[in-house]
């Protein structure tokens, strides 16, 4: 069987935000759509909140109107803010004053993007398929319909739980006909100290390989460093790591063999968030067996350098030991200024035509 991890960056629609020519141009508005959450859900708005209000609805282009490029400022009762000719004014005293919330804008990935990412899926041609930053389940459905069937790439099941992340990035699973998934645990709602850990999810997908084998993925989606401090992304994606080594550990004890922890975790294997997975637990990077080909290159993401090793596959030692070859596809990234730094599809003549920011890592497994 083949086993594999693709983050999709989404499929039809994402946030007009991040659906730019690069990265920074959309990075200021998703760190300022952060901090106005953080400041609308404070129980009073002091005169220095509402002026931070004021000045997160500047960046966000809505000082003057509650519809802007990115964003669109929701007042469903009562009222956050009221326009004047002497200039907007934040009238609410406190989160209990009104109902409503910033959304982010979304639109159509670029048409080009979308049928690159069908193409990396049907090259890689996994028989179990992690997506990572998926829109939903109809939209993978419908991704399989219409792009993966007329390339004769089509998966049977299609398996999404929403998470947390109110831009609609989420993590599920494709898998071929023989390939069945029996159980679904999710972990949404898993806290610590009250506070969700998970970004997205952790969601474990227990899947019928053989009539007497099964293997249990975890697939993951960890906290970004693209927005928030630093200091904070960090300690909850080791928040996250430490839940996922809990997880893995109880599995082993109930006696599961075959565990596979995938999926996007947004640091590097020596990086402190993820010790708790990389070193604290007997999980095996698929980068590290003597059958794996990294193309040259040492990471995932971007121009794949050392630094850009960031999506995953973290087998147990059973699992392991049944690997027969693994590697990392590349080509549906457009890296560098010219996108020549490791080829790319021929349709790719743009940043905007990539598949994604991120290649598809895969191992081949003995299952017999």
């Amino acid at each position: 069987m083949r086993l594999a991890s693709f983050n999709v960056e989404n499929l039809f629609d994402r946030a007009r935000a991040m659906n730019q020519d690069t990265w920074a141009e959309g990075k200021v508005i998703l760190d300022e759509f952060g901090k106005f959450n953080k400041l609308i859900a404070k129980e009073t708005y002091s005169p220095a909140t509402k002026d931070k209000i004021l000045e997160s609805l500047k960046a966000l282009g809505l000082r003057n109107s509650d519809d802007a490029k990115f964003a669109i400022l929701r007042q469903n009762r009562g009222h956050l803010i009221k326009r004047t000719s002497a200039g907007p004014q934040v009238v609410a005293e406190g989160r209990e004053d009104w109902v409503g919330w910033v959304e982010l804008k979304k639109e159509a990935v670029n048409e080009i993007a979308t049928q690159m990412t069908a193409k990396v899926i049907q090259e890689v041609n996994a028989d179990v398929l992690a997506v990572i930053e998926a829109d939903d389940r109809i939209a993978l459905t419908h991704f399989n319909d219409q792009l993966l069937k007329p390339i004769e790439s089509l998966y049977r099941g299609i398996m999404l739980i929403d998470g947390n992340d109110d831009r609609g990035i989420d993590v599920g699973l494709f898998t071929k006909p023989g390939f069945e998934v029996q159980r679904i645990v999710s972990h949404v709602d898993d806290e610590e100290d009250g506070k969700t850990i998970f970004s997205r999810d952790c969601p474990e997908y227990l899947v019928r390989v053989s009539d007497s084998k099964e293997i249990l993925v975890l697939v993951n989606h960890f906290k970004s460093k693209g927005f928030g401090s630093p200091v904070e992304s960090n300690a909850r994606r080791k928040a996250q790591a430490k839940r996922v080594q809990e997880i893995y550990n109880l599995r082993k004890t109930e006696g599961f063999d075959f565990i596979a922890v995938v999926g996007d975790l947004n640091d590097t294997p020596a990086s402190d968030p993820l010790k708790p997975l990389i070193d604290d637990t007997d999980l095996k990077d698929i980068f590290k067996h003597p059958q794996f080909d990294d193309g040259g290159r040492p990471g995932t993401f971007g121009t794949c350098s050392a630094s850009n090793k960031i999506d995953y596959l973290l087998l147990s030692p059973a699992l392991f030991n049944r690997v027969t070859s693994g590697g990392v596809f590349r080509k549906g990234i457009f890296a560098g200024v010219n996108g020549t730094i490791f080829p790319h599809f021929d349709e790719i003549k743009r940043a905007i035509h990539s598949a994604s920011d991120h290649a598809a890592v895969f191992a081949d497994i003995d299952m017999g």
